[in-house]
């Protein structure tokens, strides 16, 4: 009976150790550390979709189910998000991009590439349309920040250029980060609107919000993210993007409160007037005002799925 008892609890451990969720894609070499690639459906050109901080790959099912019934659509998750293990600091855009670059393409997946970037994606996107002009088919940029966009910082509205340090930005490289194994932790309570996603989404965001690896990850993220708003701030971005198929979706109130150091109808101002620069950064660039909150990929999936396929339109029309 004491054998049993033993055989039970060492069962129970074994399946406790194994309880992370499984990975829905595939980790691929990024350069030295793998990155967790999910990709589904078929066309050209593939939609690459770079999420916000505290999202991850699974989080975007909503779209990648509708968007894979017309488009090859690849989620994935930066170095130390989630399945994917962590990669070299500074976690810079230049940094992110080389990674994904990489990976994508040994996973065999070729350019050009829709580029979805949703809140802090959107600037590695902008910049991967910057840098690698000839691998971006067009872009869509999900409820993103611009330079002259005021965000709460405390009790202050400031600029995320107000951070920037005049630093160079280092050149991207090859190389791991500290490797930790995936593990069970203590999950994170699901909070909407992180509730529509299916049950097991959910706790594939709950597993991924606590893990270790994520903190100093989006720490240097946010800190070097200050340069690239610096630069862009400094010099005319309009029409900086050529002709490229853009779609811009901002959300219809920005929800600034009554706390911070700037009057709301100010702050709300300088928003809205701050996204309509956004879809400026190309002469084809058009701007859709949506009745939703910041995660519009849970809230209006729909109207992304809408934009990717104008994109993909626009992208064949130019072809």
């Amino acid at each position: 009976m004491l054998r049993s008892a033993i055989a039970i609890l060492l069962s129970t451990l074994v399946a406790q150790v194994q309880s992370f969720p499984q990975a829905p894609g595939r980790l691929v070499d990024a350069g030295g550390h793998r990155l967790h690639l999910n990709c589904t459906g078929n066309g050209t050109p593939t939609v690459i979709i770079e999420t916000g901080f505290g999202d991850f790959s699974s989080d975007w099912v909503l779209v990648q189910q509708r968007a894979s019934a017309f488009a090859r659509v690849c989620t994935y998750d930066r170095a130390g998000y989630a399945w994917s293990e962590p990669g070299p600091l500074p976690r810079t855009f230049d940094q992110i991009n080389f990674e994904l670059r990489k990976a994508l393409a040994n996973a065999g997946e070729r350019g050009p590439f829709a580029l979805v970037g949703h809140s802090f994606g959107g600037g590695p996107i902008r910049q991967f349309a910057t840098a690698h002009r000839s691998d971006v088919a067009g872009l869509v940029f999900v409820d993103i920040v611009s330079e002259h966009q005021y965000v709460s910082m405390g009790r202050h509205a400031g600029k995320i250029a107000e951070g920037a340090k005049g630093r160079a930005i280092p050149a991207p490289r090859e190389g791991p980060g500290e490797k930790r194994p995936l593990a069970p932790v203590d999950a994170a309570p699901i909070e909407p609107p992180y509730d529509r996603l299916p049950r097991n989404e959910q706790a594939m965001h709950a597993w991924a919000s606590v893990l270790p690896d994520l903190g100093p990850a989006e720490d240097s993220q946010r800190e070097w993210s200050t340069e690239y708003f610096a630069a862009w701030a400094g010099a005319p971005q309009k029409g900086s993007l050529g002709a490229l198929p853009l779609v811009v979706l901002t959300r219809a109130a920005g929800g600034y409160g009554s706390n911070l150091d700037r009057p709301a109808e100010e702050l709300e101002r300088a928003r809205l007037e701050a996204q309509r620069g956004l879809a400026e950064l190309s002469t084809a660039g058009q701007q859709r005002i949506i009745a939703a909150g910041h995660n519009m990929h849970l809230e209006v999936p729909d109207v992304v799925v809408q934009a990717i396929r104008d994109v993909l339109a626009a992208a064949a029309a130019r072809r």
